[in-house]
């Protein structure tokens, strides 16, 4: 279906802006109209607004603060959210703070997301605190969802150990996302790894896909000093 409102959210360390940023770019190619939402005011650092230059020129329409307020929260630009959830002729992806706090960021634009339908995806490393586990996958999943007053319609895998990152370490963290989605009656389709791993690890497990990210953010110790932070 064209045209989707998707919106991702994950744990800190989840991966899931990544996940964001590389998903605006797959419908892009796609030939869609995409807009790709920062509602990320919980971690100042891996954020989708740090790509907003570079997908501009490719016709990715990024909206999040600018300037001198690019590491801001997002009150002044809710209006511009708000409509653009209602372009019901683009594809509009939400990256979503990853804890109770930042998800209660969508309260103000919920009726528009309801009406409009959506996607949520929860993207999950299980080699990260708090969801290493089905039980802590159930209670993280329950507890952004009553904070979100959103459901979950998707789990998406991004179990890695960066440059430690084996097959059987995807497998186990496929295994363990496969079963909390039977659990809870979830769509799980898809896990994730980064190219530079994208050789050691299989195109299928227990008959899932893989896509493969390129990276896009950088790490804390690579950015420019940016005053005040």
């Amino acid at each position: 279906m064209k045209n989707k409102l998707i919106i991702i959210i994950g744990a800190y360390g989840s991966g899931k802006s990544e996940y964001a940023i590389n998903l605006a770019k797959e419908y892009n190619q796609k030939g869609e109209d995409v807009i790709l939402i920062d509602l990320d005011v919980v971690n100042p650092y891996f954020r989708s607004r740090d790509v907003r230059e570079q997908f501009q020129k490719e016709g990715i329409e990024v909206i999040a603060p600018e300037g001198e307020n690019k590491y801001a929260d997002l009150p002044m630009i809710s209006p511009r959210i708000m409509g653009a959830i209602s372009k019901h002729n683009k594809t509009v992806i939400l990256d979503v703070g990853g804890d109770p706090a930042g998800c209660r960021t969508l309260a103000r634009f919920i009726q528009n997301i309801i009406k409009r339908g959506y996607e949520m995806h929860l993207v999950v490393n299980t080699k990260r605190p708090f969801t290493s586990n089905e039980e802590e996958i159930i209670k993280m999943l329950n507890m952004l969802e009553s904070a979100s007053k959103l459901k979950i319609t998707h789990l998406i895998c991004n179990t890695n150990l960066m440059e430690e990152t084996t097959k059987d370490i995807v497998e186990i963290g496929v295994k363990i996302i496969n079963n909390v989605a039977k659990k809870k009656d979830l769509i799980f389709e898809n896990y994730l790894t980064l190219e530079n791993y994208d050789k050691i690890i299989p195109d299928k497990i227990l008959g899932k896909k893989k896509k493969v990210l390129k990276y896009y953010l950088s790490k804390p110790w690579e950015m420019p000093f940016i005053k005040g932070i």
